[in-house]
């Protein structure tokens, strides 16, 4: 859940980046009153490296185990609460001048909260279950309890060597 979440989040993030965030009228000279805008990549430049943070932190998340998963987390959880607070501040949600792309602007500051909360709520879900999550390769690592086992002959050599009767005890 917490690879989805992050996706997910990072996809909210990028998207919102390319939505208008920031739209006037302008005295354009002899063209007239222009519209002016400008997109979140252009009004809040950290979206884009949050969405690939949050892309990172995926495979990340899926490379990595124990308390370097967790740290992990924390960054994500952080990054994700800075994406909130970036669709939250300077923002206004009412007063618009007739003719601005109003809901557009509104959506771009939407998805960038609801990512900015996917981000957090993978990198929480990253620190709980750190230990519960699986990592990349670890299904090929032997159990420890394989890797102390040594094989019957090895036994018995190391027994005659250390100056031992092996079949004493059988």
């Amino acid at each position: 859940m917490a690879v989805v979440g992050l996706l997910l989040g990072a996809a909210a993030l990028w998207g919102s980046s390319q939505l208008v965030w920031f739209a006037e009228f302008r005295d354009g000279g002899v063209r007239g009153t222009v519209l002016y805008t400008e997109i979140g990549s252009q009004r809040a430049v950290a979206l884009i490296p949050l969405a690939l943070l949050a892309l990172a932190g995926t495979a990340g998340l899926i490379a990595t185990g124990g308390w370097p998963r967790r740290v992990l987390g924390v960054v994500l959880a952080v990054a994700g609460v800075a994406a909130v607070w970036i669709g939250v501040a300077g923002g206004s949600f009412a007063g618009f001048a007739d003719g601005l792309p109003v809901a557009q602007m509104l959506s771009a500051r939407g998805l960038t909260i609801l990512g900015g909360i996917l981000v957090a709520a993978g990198g929480l879900a990253a620190i709980k279950g750190a230990g519960r999550m699986p990592r990349l390769g670890a299904k090929y690592s032997a159990p420890a309890s394989k890797r102390v086992a040594k094989d019957p002959e090895t036994e018995l050599w190391e027994a005659l060597s250390e100056g031992e009767d092996p079949t004493a005890t059988r």
